[in-house]
């Protein structure tokens, strides 16, 4: 079996997907039953793609891509769903006594075998990538479970839906379940649920930009409503006032949290479920996209045993996220972490987490208070709103203690001038400020589909201004892995301002926020727009991506 993985990953080195190093150290690392190709993705060294191409060349067995595949969906009757699902199976055409399947696993002739047993047929394999296979699945499997049925086994009166919506076996937690499942499959951040006149659709946020996925009779709405309240823990019979709250479940043996919110419309309640992404890389620093001097600049700030260090950006820029992986590089059994957030979004193990209520007078100034009494080493505070909020953070962390919090502004140096405004005391934020890091997001370039281009005289002209020279630069076409839209995940820039002796002072002598940016220059400040030029020029994401979140000045 050694053999077979060491003779992958050669392949793999000799078409120039992975170095030695990145082989060595994931072999290294990886959990003895997990497969070398499998934990190559999860590093992101390389994409399911590069690995099916490459397996096709080592097995002899040929890929398959199903995006817009003509199947036979006769043929579906032969694999359950559930079948399909668990083995990641799908067929594809049978032509005498031939079954050909598409399998993520063609090597697994358990699966093979019972194939050949319970259909009759001979089983021919060709690999096709896990989301490939999903994607299918939950396309032609019971095209929407029949939604014309569905629709015809509604009930009709309000207190028969209620009901229905608790029914496991009912078509509406059949629908709900698709709809959450799909959201996972095609890694979105949210599901929006907009009740509209005649209508209710249903949008999903993949990579940032929001899409519709399908649209609903507006009869389906109250019970649809009624069924994510229910699953959320939320009352049914509150329709006036916005909720929030909770699920958790498990799907197509995947866990899945979701965040709940309610909001009255004109047309009925509008539902938004964020998915919170329980995997790895949300625990790890080095994988959100710090280039080398900005991460040597986090490490040295966090590493300080006092101070506050702010993550700034507007929403969904990934700053909880960035928070969450500092607290996770920060946590070890000698330090006591509290922290205070609203809402808690991922569960921590080892961090003692506050949930803000106002309604109980638990507000972020008021927690913050206490926890100054819990004898913490490390606070972190999930939003810095208001006056009272950020001086009770400055005299925390002016009194011996590491805060870490996040605030709205548009770049690092505005944070300044933003706390000075809310009045803070330029003195004391002088002497407690560490450093900020502001932060966007923007879309990676789908590896599956990539091609280096020559650069736009505007770009030339973009690069230039920065003192930066451009020879090629990397964009794609679209392909079934990213959806045809040419971007695949997505990556973060930063902008990492340290505040240094000359900077406190000029802090203190409340000078302008041109003389700050200056000093931050002299600094070699690396500002969101270069870095996310750098990322470009190291074909990572876009110059359009990158402009619409960065200012060009």
């Amino acid at each position: 079996m050694r053999n077979t993985r060491q003779r992958l990953g050669d392949l793999l080195i000799e078409e120039g997907l992975i170095t030695e190093e990145q082989l060595q150290s994931t072999l290294n690392e990886k959990e003895p039953s997990q497969k070398i190709g499998d934990a190559l993705i999860q590093r992101g060294y390389l994409t399911e793609q590069q690995l099916v191409e490459v397996l096709e060349l080592q097995l002899g067995i040929p890929h398959v891509s199903l995006f817009q595949y003509p199947f036979d969906t006769n043929l579906f009757s032969l694999i359950s769903k559930e079948s399909a699902r668990r083995n990641l199976i799908i067929p594809l055409k049978k032509e005498a006594n031939k079954l050909f399947v598409a399998m993520a696993n063609p090597m697994d002739f358990i699966v093979i075998d019972d194939l050949r047993l319970s259909t009759g047929f001979q089983v021919e394999p060709a690999i096709s990538t896990k989301d490939d296979i999903l994607r299918a699945i939950n396309k032609y499997y019971n095209v929407d479970d029949g939604l014309d049925e569905l629709l015809d086994e509604l009930p009709q009166n309000d207190s028969n839906r209620n009901n229905d919506a608790t029914d496991q076996n009912s078509p509406i937690v059949r629908l709900v379940n698709q709809i959450l499942s799909n959201a996972v499959i095609q890694r979105a951040s949210d599901i929006h649920i907009d009740p509209q006149e005649n209508k209710v659709v249903v949008r999903y946020r993949i990579d940032g930009v929001l899409r519709n996925e399908r649209v609903l009779p507006k009869t389906m709405q109250s019970v649809l409503t009624a069924r994510i309240k229910i699953m959320s823990n939320l009352d049914i019979t509150e329709h006036r006032v916005p909720q929030d709250g909770r699920i958790k479940l498990n799907l197509d043996f995947h866990p899945v949290d979701l965040r709940v919110s309610t909001l009255p419309t004109v047309y009925g309640e509008k539902i938004v479920m964020r998915l919170l992404d329980m995997g790895s890389t949300l625990n790890d620093l080095d994988k959100l996209g710090f280039n080398s001097l900005n991460m040597k600049r986090f490490i040295e700030m966090i590493e300080k045993p006092t101070g506050i260090v702010l993550i700034t950006g507007p929403t969904g820029s990934g700053k909880s996220s960035t928070l969450y992986a500092t607290l996770n590089k920060l946590n070890s059994e000698a330090v006591n972490i509290i922290t205070i957030e609203d809402p808690v979004e991922y569960q921590l193990e080892g961090i003692n987490q506050i949930q803000v209520n106002s309604n109980v007078g638990m507000t972020f100034a008021a927690g913050l208070r206490s926890i100054l009494r819990q004898d913490p080493n490390i606070i972190m505070v999930g939003e810095i709103r208001d006056k009272e909020t950020a001086d009770v953070a400055i005299r925390a962390s002016l009194t011996g203690h590491l805060v870490l919090s996040t605030l709205h502004t548009n770049d690092s140096i505005g944070t300044v001038t933003r706390l000075m405004d809310m009045g803070v005391e330029p003195f004391l934020l002088a002497s407690s400020l560490s450093g900020v890091v502001a932060q966007r997001l923007v879309r990676k370039v789908c590896r599956d589909c990539a091609e280096t281009q020559e650069p736009t005289k505007r770009e030339i002209e973009i690069f230039s201004k920065r003192g930066m020279k451009i020879e090629k630069i990397t964009r794609a076409k679209g392909c079934a892995s990213c959806n045809m839209t040419g971007y695949k995940g997505r990556v973060a820039l930063h902008e990492v301002l340290v505040i240094n002796d000359d900077m406190s002072r000029a802090m203190m002598n409340g000078e302008s926020f041109k003389s700050i940016k200056e000093l931050a220059v002299k600094n070699k400040t690396i500002f969101l727009l270069d870095d996310g030029l750098i990322k470009v020029k190291q074909g990572l994401t876009t110059t359009e991506e990158v402009l619409k979140v960065a200012i060009l000045e």
